[in-house]
């Protein structure tokens, strides 16, 4: 398991890597032509931004707010289908 403090150190192939692999989609919203996913990684929010010609992806600390993390997906987020990820 990589370290989170390792993941912002990342280049940003190997942090989608890692997010494919060891991250959980936690929801999916479009603002203004991206198309931003959420992620939980390791206990840690992580938003990806998919462009049409960029991608980036962005962390939270660990202080924020999760309320206000989660407030813009909620109307997207399938509860039920995610606890049964979490099981």
């Amino acid at each position: 398991m990589l370290e989170f403090s390792m993941f912002d150190r990342l280049p940003l192939r190997s942090q989608t890597d890692t997010l494919n692999k060891d991250g959980i989609i936690l929801g999916q919203r479009i603002y203004n032509g991206w198309t931003v996913t959420l992620y939980s990684l390791h206990n840690v929010f992580v938003e990806r931004w998919t462009g049409q010609h960029a991608e980036v992806i962005s962390t939270f600390k660990t202080d924020a707010n999760k309320v206000a993390i989660l407030e813009p997906y909620l109307s997207y987020i399938q509860v039920e289908e995610l606890l049964d990820q979490l099981k």
